[in-house]
């Protein structure tokens, strides 16, 4: 088995949860305005690493349930299609949220990237949804990976997890970077617009795996 293939639905894993706006992009968003694109990747990171600790948990979690409950794997396929496609819809009509200014606080100037970094982490592992999103998450394009349940393939599959987050912190920072003050709310709806559309249409990808598994295609 080429375990270098998993790192790829880990990628779509990482990207899947860190595109969705909320605070931590708004922070990551604010830092890069104020102090460029390489503090506003800093920021991200502590968020990266936050999806990298659910990642890791739910990973060799659902390695070690799995090797027990493989019959139930079409159930938690789609089980995680339909959540993902619901996530999607939600995501899309989803309103661009309020930022609170105490959580910017720490995000002002150049200064020490450990404070903002800590603030990004400890706002991603402090929502409990985060950890079921991830159970949904691997529950549904851990079918389309075609993985066994094996200590190797959860590795690397969080590694990508870690790569594909950190590729949406360095592509977000980077392109606010570049368009400066012209991120309004009216770019963040569209941005959770495409986010929303692309989650469901894994969800879709999911569901259609699933179906076509069951009639033998």
């Amino acid at each position: 088995m080429n375990y270098v293939l998993l790192i790829i639905p880990g990628v779509l894993i990482g990207l899947i949860a860190a595109v969705p706006i909320g605070p931590v992009n708004l922070i990551c968003i604010r830092r890069t305005l104020q102090s460029g694109s390489y503090h506003g990747l800093m920021a991200g990171l502590g968020a990266a690493m936050g999806d990298t600790l659910f990642a890791t948990i739910t990973a060799f979690g659902f390695t070690a349930i799995a090797q027990f409950i493989v019959g139930f794997s079409t159930i938690l396929q789609l089980v995680g299609g339909l959540l993902l496609l619901s996530f999607g819809i939600r995501t899309y009509f989803a309103a661009p949220p309020r930022f609170d200014e105490k959580l910017a606080t720490n995000g002002n100037g150049g200064g020490s990237h450990v404070p903002v970094m800590g603030t990004t982490f400890v706002l991603t592992i402090s929502n409990p949804a985060t950890l079921f999103g991830f159970t949904a998450l691997f529950a549904g394009l851990g079918g389309l990976a075609g993985q066994d349940a094996s200590f190797f393939a959860a590795a690397f599959v969080v590694l990508g997890v870690f790569l594909g987050s950190t590729l949406w912190w360095l592509t977000l920072t980077t392109v606010v970077g570049l368009l400066h003050a012209r991120i309004d709310d009216r770019i963040v709806r569209r941005i959770n617009e495409v986010s929303g559309i692309v989650v469901a249409l894994f969800g879709v990808v999911v569901l259609g795996h699933l179906v076509m598994h069951l009639v033998g295609w």
